[in-house]
């Protein structure tokens, strides 16, 4: 997995190389980056560590990409500033990219699922919505789960333990709270995903 800049410095020298027909020197990632060469080094042995990058050592433009920035299962996005939900702000755009994929420190330990009903519509949670879940069995107060009731229905909703009960509650005021003999949390929403397509 990469982080944002290292994402840059690859991308960099795929599109050098594909317009060149060689790669970038060092000293052109350091001024592409605006860093030092040190840090361009830096940059370009990680990747190197990861695997998309190999490179003969003391020999210049010798830079050969292994693997795309659009990476196996990766998914990055330029991010381009930032946009005001109040006043209006000086519109700046930023040369960076998002990686979505490190948003999750642990792939692994998350899956998606796809919501349907309006039952957390006040956590802006809405049918057709997907939510990214991490794989958990225990959950806090207030936080949103997966939960299996009474062994055999999923449900999403707001889980507090009352005394001896557990309630699960909806975030949709036309809706009653649940209070079920039994919970299994299956894992806690930590994000939510929404096309507008």
């Amino acid at each position: 997995m990469l982080t944002p800049k290292q994402l840059k410095v690859l991308e960099f020298i795929e599109k050098y190389t594909a317009s060149n027909g060689y790669a970038p020197t060092l000293r052109e990632i350091a001024e592409h980056m605006r860093v030092c060469e040190v840090t361009a080094l830096q940059y370009r042995r990680a990747l190197e560590r990861k695997q998309y990058l190999a490179c003969e050592r003391y020999q210049p433009r010798s830079i050969k990409v292994l693997r795309s920035s659009q990476g196996e299962g990766g998914l990055s996005l330029k991010f381009l500033g930032y946009i005001a939900a109040g006043r209006p702000i000086e519109a700046v755009q930023e040369d960076e990219t998002v990686d979505l994929a490190a948003m999750l420190p642990r792939p692994d330990d998350h899956f998606v699922l796809r919501v349907r009903g309006d039952s957390m519509i006040d956590e802006h949670i809405q049918d057709g919505d997907y939510v990214i879940v991490e794989r958990r069995n225990v959950a806090g107060n207030g936080e949103t789960v997966v939960a299996l009731v009474d062994g055999s229905d999923v449900t999403l909703k707001k889980f507090y333990r009352e005394g001896g009960r557990i309630r699960l509650q909806p975030a949709n005021p036309k809706l009653p709270p649940m209070f079920p003999d039994r919970v299994d949390i299956q894992g806690v929403v930590v994000g939510v995903l929404r096309s507008y397509r």
